[in-house]
């Protein structure tokens, strides 16, 4: 079996390349060319060539456009790089008979609310980042080809930048901080969408019935106020000497943003864990893991 990674080097696309990998032959890529292959989603016809050229059975979409505010000033941009490149590789695993495996997010909807969005739920985008997965969806959907959609919301990794090391870097030199309070959300490990993606992948190749659109989150739930109390109550435990005293919940409304963000980014994921047999881990289990990990402790 022969696999498109794109987007190689992103939070998911990282811990990918390691889930991946005994699969079968694994062909990674980010947006720099390698070897005459691009996996730089803005170029659709260096796209297209590229999925052609290698002719994989399954493609794993990690790449997109993921700068929120950003968006609301490149939409076109946006609107290429999460919906028409969606389209190229739709197109192209239908030509193949391929699986593409894409992710999505929780933007697609309104965020109003408090009851955890299903897949069936009525979509109505905010802003324009969700907007252009809304709209990759769709065209994923219309193609006709074999698909996975995975649905997530507030993923982090431990590669790079993520809430965690900024709330730490922040408590480390401000005695006070105002973090959000009326977001609610289940912060979500790229390790975990990796893990479940290639376990989920094992699975459908045999059941190809079982191809569809899935919410993937950890469970729980906390609002970023929680999650960055979590993060620093931690970093006290073991040892982090901080500087942070107090830790003060405000809404949305204080912190103004050129996009609005979804208050209700909770997502209810029984069709993924009943249809594959998985048991997902509370989000407070994956936050403390990566903790360990960037604190070394």
């Amino acid at each position: 079996m022969k696999i498109l990674l794109l987007g190689k080097n992103g939070q998911v696309g990282w811990e990918l390349q390691r889930s991946l990998a005994p699969l079968g032959e694994l062909i990674a890529l980010d947006r720099h060319p390698l070897d005459g292959l691009s996996g730089d989603l803005s170029d659709l016809d260096a796209l297209r060539a590229t999925i052609r050229q290698v002719g994989p059975d399954i493609i794993v979409n990690a790449a997109a456009y993921t700068a929120v505010d950003k968006a609301e000033s490149e939409a076109e941009l946006a609107e290429r790089v999460n919906a028409q490149a969606s389209q190229v590789m739709a197109e192209e695993a239908a030509s193949l008979d391929a699986w593409l495996i894409h992710y999505s997010t929780d933007y697609v909807f309104n965020g109003e609310g408090t009851k955890a969005w299903q897949e069936s739920d009525a979509v109505a985008p905010i802003n324009r980042y969700g907007a252009s997965k809304l709209a990759g969806e769709q065209a994923i959907i219309a193609s006709g080809c074999r698909y996975l959609i995975f649905r997530t919301s507030w993923v982090y990794g431990t590669r790079g930048n993520n809430f965690a090391k900024t709330m730490l870097r922040l408590a480390a030199d401000r005695e006070t901080l105002n973090v959000i309070a009326d977001q609610i959300g289940a912060p979500t490990g790229a390790d975990l969408i990796a893990d479940v993606t290639a376990l989920v992948i094992h699975q459908v190749v045999k059941r190809p019935e079982l191809a569809g659109l899935y919410h993937l989150a950890a469970v729980g739930e906390v609002s970023w106020h929680g999650y960055a109390s979590h993060v620093i109550d931690f970093a006290k435990a073991n040892g982090e000497v901080l500087a942070v005293r107090s830790v003060n919940p405000i809404d949305t409304s204080g912190y103004p943003t050129p996009a609005q963000r979804p208050l209700n980014s909770r997502l209810n994921t029984q069709k993924l864990r009943e249809n594959f047999s998985l048991h997902l881990p509370d989000w407070q289990s994956g936050v403390t893991r990566m903790l360990r990990e960037i604190l070394n402790k």
